[in-house]
């Protein structure tokens, strides 16, 4: 099922030798700010590489932590996961993070795109969720852009990084996917070829 493949990204599984990149998202300030992880040391990098990569080999699969990189020039910026949350609702969970300087150039809205899409075609879920900070606008944005739709506001629900974090809560269905998506020009393939027709 992995990789999964856009117009400009290849989603693949992390690999040992990433830790290098991963660490450059994952120790920057600004880019974990809102985040429930960092900013990490190198120990920690490399802990959750293993951590991840350990996971790959489960049966079945239901945790993919997927390494966002350029198609062209293979560099790895960033991470974006789904998890089945529940094999009997049929319900799924996604997050991600990009390198600082790849933001604002619609990376975020590919990869989300290819995700949620891996989710309802592959994972037959029937619902995705995602949480935010309130403050943390530009994630919001790259939801809605989707078509995940606001659900809720969930008062202090994380203990991240010695405070009460509040979210916003947003999913979408898989129907209301199908009607997003629109003119989608087919079905993931066995290349994981991803051909986005409509703009973010």
């Amino acid at each position: 099922m992995i990789p999964l493949e856009t117009q400009r990204l290849i989603l693949r599984d992390f690999v040992e030798s990433d830790w290098p990149a991963v660490h450059q998202y994952a120790s920057d300030r600004e880019v974990v700010r809102y985040l429930t992880f960092g900013p990490n040391n190198e120990e920690d990098t490399k802990n959750f590489l293993q951590r991840e990569i350990s996971l790959q080999g489960k049966e079945p699969r239901q945790h993919f932590a997927l390494a966002v990189t350029l198609k062209a020039q293979k560099q790895l910026i960033g991470i974006y996961r789904i998890s089945v949350k529940d094999t009997i609702n049929k319900t799924g969970s996604i997050g991600y993070c990009l390198s600082k300087e790849f933001w604002g150039q619609g990376y975020a809205t590919e990869a989300v795109k290819a995700v949620v899409s891996f989710g309802f075609q592959e994972l037959d879920l029937h619902r995705v969720f995602a949480t935010c900070h309130p403050e943390n606008i530009a994630s919001a944005r790259v939801m809605q852009k989707i078509g995940m739709q606001q659900e809720g506001y969930l008062r202090e629900h994380h203990w991240i990084k010695g405070e009460w974090r509040d979210s916003w809560l947003y999913a979408i269905l898989e129907h209301e996917w199908r009607g997003v998506k629109g003119s989608f020009s087919g079905n993931l393939t066995h290349r994981r070829l991803i051909d986005f027709s409509w703009k973010d």
